[in-house]
C-alpha cells in the first residue's frame, strides 16, 4: 500500500517530537508522560488512518468486480459508522444494478419471444392468403361455390391480420408512451352499460347468459374515454372466447373507498397457476396451438393491462376453473385524480 500524505505526516510529525524530546535537556517526569501521550495518540491515528485505507481499497476490490457484472457481491459493514452509511448506500445501488441487469435479461428474451411469436401470426396467415388466392388464380376451385368459399376464408384471415397488425401499433405507441390520453370526466356505468349493449347480439347467439350489477347512479371517473372502452372491450371478448363452456357472463361494478372496481366474470375453465402468472404478458395464449382464429392475438390484455395503468387503475385476475374467473380493473375516483387544468 503507497504511503499517502496523512501517512507521511503524522510519521514526521512523531519523529519531530522525539528529537524534540531528546534535544532536552532538563527532562522532568510531566515531560516524559507528556511524550508519551502524544506518541500513543499519534500512533493510535497512523493505526486508524492506516486501517481505514486498507478498509476502502477492499471496498475498492468489491465495487470493481461489481462493476465488472459480479452483482451477487455485497460489501460488510464494519465498526466505523461513517463507512456503514457509505456501505449501506453502495449495496443498495448494486442491488439496483442487479435488478438492472435482471430485468435487462428478461426483457431481451421477452422481445425474442415476441419477435418470434410476432412473425408466426402474421406470417402463418398470409402464407395462407397467398395459397387461396393461388388457388384462384390457377382454377384449382372447380366451381362457383368453391370459389365464394376461399373468398370468405380470404377475406376472414385478411380481417385478423388487420386486427393483429393494428394491435401491435397500438401495443408499440403504448410502449413509446405515444398514444393521446384525453382525460376527462366520464360516467364509467354508464359507459360500461353501452358495451354491453353492443356484445348483445353475440352473447345471444353464443348462447351466453348475462348476469349484470351495475349502480343506477353516475359513477364519474377521469379516464381517457377511448381507453376505458377498449379496455372493457378486450375483457369481454376474452370472457367469451375463454368462458364460452360455462355459458354465463357477469359484469359487476362497485364503489369501493377511492375507486370503483369493475370487475368481468366467467365460468369457463379458467386458468392455471403458471397463466394466471403470463396471462397479462405480450403474445401470451393459453392456446398453446398459436391459432388466431380460436386463440386471439394474445395482446388483448396485454393492452388492457398498459391501458388502465396509464388511467392511473390497477388491473388483476383470480381463478377457480369452471367456478369463477374474474379480471378486476380499479379506476380512481374524479375526487381522487381532478383534471389538471
Amino acid at each position: 500500500m503507497k504511503f499517502d500524505k496523512v501517512t507521511i505526516l503524522l510519521s514526521f510529525q512523531w519523529i519531530v517530537m522525539t528529537v524534540l524530546f531528546i534535544m532536552f535537556k532538563d527532562v522532568k517526569a510531566y515531560t516524559i508522560l507528556l511524550f508519551l501521550v502524544v506518541s500513543v495518540i499519534s500512533f493510535t491515528l497512523l493505526n486508524i488512518h492506516l486501517k481505514f485505507r486498507k478498509r476502502l481499497s477492499e471496498l475498492n476490490v468489491e465495487l470493481t468486480r461489481a462493476r465488472k457484472g459480479h452483482f451477487h457481491s455485497r460489501l460488510l459493514a464494519n465498526d466505523d459508522h461513517l463507512v456503514n452509511d457509505i456501505i449501506f448506500s453502495l449495496n443498495e445501488l448494486i442491488e439496483q444494478l442487479e435488478n438492472l441487469q435482471s430485468d435487462k435479461i428478461k426483457s431481451e428474451a421477452a422481445r425474442k419471444s415476441l419477435l418470434s411469436s410476432i412473425s408466426h401470426d402474421i406470417r402463418t396467415p398470409l402464407t395462407s392468403i397467398i395459397g387461396y388466392i393461388d388457388a384462384i388464380k390457377d382454377d384449382i376451385a372447380a366451381t362457383q361455390t368453391e370459389k365464394e368459399e376461399y373468398i370468405e376464408i380470404v377475406s376472414k384471415k385478411s380481417i385478423q391480420l388487420k386486427i393483429l397488425i393494428e394491435e401491435l401499433f397500438n401495443l408499440a405507441k403504448l410502449d413509446a408512451d405515444e398514444l393521446p390520453m384525453n382525460f376527462k370526466q366520464v360516467d364509467f356505468a354508464e359507459i360500461t352499460r353501452e358495451i354491453l349493449i353492443e356484445f348483445l347480439p353475440q352473447l345471444k347467439s353464443s348462447g351466453i347468459k348475462i348476469e349484470v350489477e351495475i349502480p343506477d347512479s353516475a359513477c364519474t371517473i377521469t379516464a381517457d374515454q377511448f381507453s376505458v372502452v377498449r379496455i372493457l372491450e378486450n375483457l369481454i371478448k376474452n370472457a367469451i372466447q375463454y368462458g364460452l363452456q360455462g355459458k354465463v357472463l357477469g359484469v359487476t361494478l362497485l364503489d369501493v373507498d377511492c375507486e370503483y372496481q369493475l370487475t368481468v366474470w366467467d365460468k369457463g375453465p379458467g386458468l392455471s397457476k403458471e397463466d394466471l402468472e403470463y396471462v397479462f404478458e405480450k403474445m401470451y395464449r393459453v392456446d398453446s396451438s398459436r391459432n388466431l382464429s380460436s386463440g386471439g392475438s394474445g395482446l388483448g390484455l396485454a393492452i388492457a393491462k398498459s391501458l388502465t395503468e396509464k388511467n392511473n387503475g390497477r388491473i388483476w385476475v383470480k381463478s377457480t376453473p369452471f367456478f369463477l374467473t374474474s379480471f378486476t380493473i380499479a379506476l380512481p375516483k374524479s375526487e381522487s385524480y381532478p383534471i389538471k387544468k
